[in-house]
């Protein structure tokens, strides 16, 4: 029987192959070709269809010699159909009204109830954001927030309009181009704002840029052509007619995208445009506040007579302010590595020698003031350091991880007490972490321009500290560099007496060289750039300072929401970009402009060449590949395997259809109307699960198994496990607790302590209040480098890349979560309450009442008789350990007595094991 079943299947395989992938007469690969409507089939059976469908599937059953199966039970039918619409199971009153309806057309009417319901949006959102790669951060290192929800309420919306297919894509891809666009439809392009954004230190923006117009170009081409054109990004295609040219042409559509630069140094990214979306009252009020923040800042740029005076009284006193200084004169100074330290004659010390990860300087000086108030320390840059210094890493910078400061007479060593430092200042970076506990590096990036500016930090002491010409000074640098050698190359170390010491780092590093330029012969650009700065702290201008943060602070108090969406340059030229020799960012090769592969339609004579001109072309009637490929995803959800069963590939390396006419029938019928219309979505879903081949039920016999065990000939109903984000809603809905809200900002349901652990900010999970606490699995939150658990556990992507078909995997982690999860187990105790309160009669009617809340049905009398044995069994071990009981129930067990918690947590795990029963999260 093995050896019969193979050969079953590689003739299967064999037919399909036969029957669809044999070339035109033109070579091409069948899924290059225009569709075209096939003629429906005849069948023997003319009992069984109900629709084209079903003419289609039987008459390859009858070439097999197989016959389908009969029709689900109403009750299986109606939790499959309210689960593939709504993703929500049916009540137990829905459920007993369908069952008694009698109607002939009862179940088309729950269909087209369901396809009218809020929730079908939701339910259809979940696979097209997989697509999108929607997610609510940024990605890579650092991941911070980003505002997404706005797109996501978009697709929702669009999918419970109905929003035809062609302007579902042309919004999508090109919606900020159409004739004033509406900000719905710059809203919908955020599809492709959703790519990573990188904002690691020392990238460069336009190469990661280019990453991200690559992502593009692939995500494009896989969501509406089904095809791999990625591959083509380093060499013409291996195995489809893809060129290298077609690639680079491709991206060129993209490349002509708003975008600009923000950062400074090696923290420098890309920014593209944001949309506001204020309410009347938020935009009221941002009027306001924004003419007054304009006329606050036009306050401080007007030069007047005071302020230029008082200007010049700072620079004077900056400039004077060293003179206040004295430098250290160094009796020894050692480094824990053996790296030498010499002095120099402007008493700073210059470290060569090996660098190791980590080391400590420890310097001893004389002190030859009568008191002292701080330490200063200049990093200096010098021409035999790595790239001019002040550091010794191959880049010139430095980090320094920690500074201790002891006084002693020179004559009594041991007689050592230890300098306190109050506060830290210094003219570039933030010192002040040296003094936290656990201290933070002070660290100045040494890779842009201003690489060999000198640097210094200034530590003040706790109190002046009175000293003798016989006293000395031991600083200890501590550099903890393991990986990155990233030491002092030269530095000076002078102290004070001065009553304001950190005067002498009032302006930044970079401006201070301009001090030193008499005013007459600075620049136009010089002067701004110290008038700037100097508004920024001068005290006649407090008031207006005060008064432009708090304008400021109330602007941003407003919290209003924005869209991340796309926005095209102004250009009377065709979008061009460059090829790039082997796909390396450096190896640019020719110029080359916007247009579709050759291998493919041309775009029509009426289109320009740009994104709006491409997604009109993608949904075209001449392209032969969108139809096909997105009837193929429907099928793909509503039946678990696509009729092209690589429904991210449609080339020549993808496997071909198993009923390739009806694959060109559906694409035909999706573009040129039914229904509800040309491309209309819900019009091919109702058609599909208002069919008898959806409709079947999904038992299966020995020999089927064994000849088609993955349903390909579509001999049976669909069986398989719902989806991550449809585990929680249908636990949440059993439960009783799920908010059906529709909408609005990405919530935090519960979630096991620690899974956040973000070195760049303080950003961590906050368990949402009230009912956005049960908000369903498609709202929350997506942190690219740390999904949800729960999600994860069931297969969901972290959506840094388009995925077309997620893995459905089956695994002891997904038992664990569904048994353990705190979520889920408040869940349990919540539809424990629900048994106990919503069921009349005993504990048999309660279980069994819970049973229908999680499956549907009635549940056989052994499978009553199995529930209320473990019930019996748990209500006694918790009578005998009231303290486990009332821990399991929490909050609630401090309402009842011991007899009552026992029950109630008998019942909450009852209720635990219903929620991770097969059957409530299988789709039958």
């Amino acid at each position: 029987m093995k050896l019969k079943a193979i050969i079953c299947v590689v003739l299967l395989g064999a037919c399909g192959l036969a029957a669809f992938s044999q070339p035109d007469t033109r070579g091409k690969h069948w899924a290059y070709i225009k569709p075209v409507w096939p003629a429906i089939p005849s069948v023997k059976n003319t009992t069984w269809p109900r629709n084209a469908i079903d003419r289609f599937v039987l008459a390859r059953l009858e070439r097999e010699g197989l016959r389908p199966a009969p029709d689900a039970a109403k009750e299986t039918l109606i939790r499959r159909v309210y689960l593939d619409l709504t993703g929500l199971p049916p009540s137990v009153e829905e459920v007993e009204a369908f069952v008694a309806d009698n109607r002939a057309d009862a179940y088309e009417r729950v269909v087209d109830r369901l396809l009218a319901s809020p929730h079908y949006g939701e339910r259809w959102a979940r696979p097209w954001l997989d697509l999108a790669r929607y997610a609510d951060t940024n990605g890579y290192e650092k991941d911070q927030r980003r505002t997404m929800w706005m797109y996501r309420d978009w697709v929702i919306g669009a999918l419970n309009r109905d929003m035809p297919f062609d302007q579902f894509t042309v919004e999508q891809l090109a919606g900020d181009m159409l004739p004033n666009a509406s900000d719905a439809q710059r809203i919908a392009t955020g599809f492709h704002r959703n790519t990573l954004l990188n904002q690691e230190g020392g990238i460069d923006p336009e190469e990661a840029r280019w990453e991200t117009l690559i992502d593009r170009v692939n995500t494009t081409a896989t969501v509406w052509l089904g095809s791999t054109l990625g591959c083509a990004q380093c060499h013409d295609h291996k195995y489809d007619p893809f060129t290298q040219k077609d690639f680079y042409r491709f991206l060129a559509f993209f490349d002509n995208a708003e975008y600009q630069i923000e950062g400074n140094g090696s923290e420098r990214f890309i920014r593209e445009p944001a949309l506001l979306q204020p309410t009347a009252e938020q935009a009221t009020r941002r009027e306001q506040l924004l003419k007054e923040i304009a006329a606050l800042d036009a306050k401080l740029k007007t030069p007047t007579f005071e302020s230029a005076r008082q200007q010049v009284e700072w620079e004077h006193t900056i400039t004077g302010a060293a003179a206040d200084w004295t430098p250290l004169e160094f009796v020894s100074a050692s480094s824990s590595s053996g790296a030498q330290l010499s002095q120099l004659a402007d008493h700073s010390l210059l470290a060569a020698g090996g660098s190791p990860g980590s080391e400590t300087y420890t310097i001893t000086g004389k002190l030859n003031l009568a008191n002292i108030t701080a330490l200063r320390l200049e990093a200096l840059p010098d021409a035999s350091l790595p790239r001019g210094g002040p550091g010794r890493d191959p880049y010139g910078i430095f980090a320094l991880h920690g500074i201790e400061v002891e006084v002693y007479p020179a004559a009594s060593p041991a007689a050592r007490q230890r300098v306190v430092f109050k506060e830290a200042f210094s003219d570039d970076a933030d010192a002040r972490g040296l003094l936290k506990k656990p201290a933070s590096a002070w660290t100045v990036d040494q890779t842009n321009d201003d690489k060999r500016l000198p640097r210094q930090a200034v530590f003040v002491l706790q109190s002046p500290m009175a000293v003798s010409e016989a006293m000395r000074i031991e600083i200890r640098l501590r550099q903890d560099n393991p990986m990155n050698r990233q030491s002092l190359g030269r530095l000076r170390l002078s102290v004070t007496a001065a009553s304001a010491p950190e005067t002498i780092t009032r302006v930044t590093a970079r401006l201070r060289p301009l001090l030193d330029v008499p005013a007459e012969r600075r620049t136009p650009e010089q002067r701004t750039a110290l008038r700037n700065y100097f508004v920024g702290i001068a005290p006649s201008l407090k008031a207006t300072r005060q008064q432009l943060a708090a304008a400021r602070t109330s602007l941003a108090a407003l919290n209003i929401p924005s869209a991340e969406v796309m926005r095209e340059r102004d250009s009377f030229e065709r979008p061009a970009t460059d090829f790039h020799v082997r796909g390396g960012f450096l190896n640019k090769g020719e110029r080359v402009y916007a247009d579709v592969p050759a291998c493919l339609p041309r775009l029509a004579a009426d289109q320009m060449p740009n994104r709006l001109g491409l997604a009109r072309w993608l949904v075209s009637d001449d392209n032969p590949l969108v139809a096909r490929v997105t009837v193929n995803r429907f099928w793909e959800a509503l039946f678990g395997r696509g009729l092209v069963e690589t429904s991210e590939d449609f080339g020549t390396q993808g496997q071909a259809p198993t009923h390739p006419e009806l694959l060109d029938w559906l694409a035909m019928r999706f573009m040129r109307g039914g229904w509800g219309g040309r491309w209309s979505m819900k019009s091919l879903v109702r058609l599909i699960v208002t069919s008898a081949t959806y409709r079947q039920s999904s038992r299966v016999t020995a020999e089927l198994l064994e000849r088609d065990p993955y349903n390909k000939l579509l001999a049976r109903g669909p069986r398989f496990r719902i989806e991550a984000e449809m585990v929680r809603d249908v636990t949440l809905a059993a439960s009783g607790l799920l908010s059906r809200k529709v909408g609005g900002p990405s919530v935090f349901p519960l979630q096991p302590e620690g899974i956040w652990n973000i070195p760049y900010n303080a950003d961590r999970w906050q368990t949402s209040k009230g009912e956005d606490r049960y908000r369903r699995g498609l709202y929350t939150f997506i942190r690219r480098t740390s999904p949800y658990p729960m999600l994860t556990a069931f297969d969901a992507p972290s959506r840094e890349q388009c995925t077309v078909r997620r893995p459905r995997t089956n695994t002891p982690l997904q038992a664990l979560t569904t048994l353990n999860d705190e979520a889920f187990v408040e869940m349990a105790r919540a539809l424990a309450k629900r048994m106990d309160k919503e069921a009349a009669g005993g504990a048999a009617a309660r279980l069994a009442y819970g049973f229908r809340l999680c499956t549907a049905r009635r549940p056989a009398a052994r499978e009553v008789k199995r529930l209320v044995a473990l019930y019996e069994k748990e209500r006694a071990r918790f009578t005998a350990d009231a303290a486990s009981a009332r821990a399991l129930l929490k909050d609630d067990a401090a309402k009842l007595d011991d007899r009552r918690a026992a029950e109630m947590a008998a019942m909450t795990v009852i209720a635990n094991v219903l929620l991770n029963l097969d059957e409530t999260l299988t789709k039958e």
